[in-house]
């Protein structure tokens, strides 16, 4: 699903004349989009699940199998993302989703639609590993 996700917003684009559209602008439309293709596999889809506190501070699980374990962080790239923040921020995701009972592995999702990123090779492959018990993998699309 993750892999074919760039698939899907192109076939989504490809409207009969006259016929609106969904433009995938944010963030918040591929966590919807993607919530939309889960259902088709999934049953129990949590949307931004709460996490423990942590260092004085919670945040949430943008999209949790709950029955499964598998937590989803969300980004999608733009001008104001570099290699650099959305690495910041992935690892601090990571830590947080750690903390949740109900995540035993992470996937953390980066839509690049315009292929912004200077080096999505390396993102993936130093935080595609298990971190203190937490298998996560990376995935970048397109």
């Amino acid at each position: 699903i993750l892999s074919r996700f760039h698939l899907v917003v192109g076939e989504i684009r490809k409207r009969r004349e006259g016929h609106s559209t969904l433009e995938i602008t944010d963030e918040y439309d591929v966590q919807d989009l993607l919530r939309v293709l889960l259902k088709t596999n999934f049953g129990d889809i949590r949307p931004e699940e709460e996490t423990p506190s942590y260092a004085g501070a919670s945040g949430r699980i943008d999209i949790l199998l709950k029955q499964e374990k598998i937590g989803i962080e969300v980004k999608m790239m733009r001008e104001t993302l570099n290699d650099k923040t959305l690495g910041e921020q992935l690892i601090k995701a990571i830590v947080r989703y750690k903390q949740h009972p109900d995540c035993e592995f992470l996937y953390c999702f980066v839509y690049d639609p315009k292929m912004m990123l200077d080096n999505p090779i390396a993102i993936k492959k130093d935080l595609t590993k298990i971190h203190d018990g937490l298998p996560v993998k990376v995935f970048i699309v397109p």
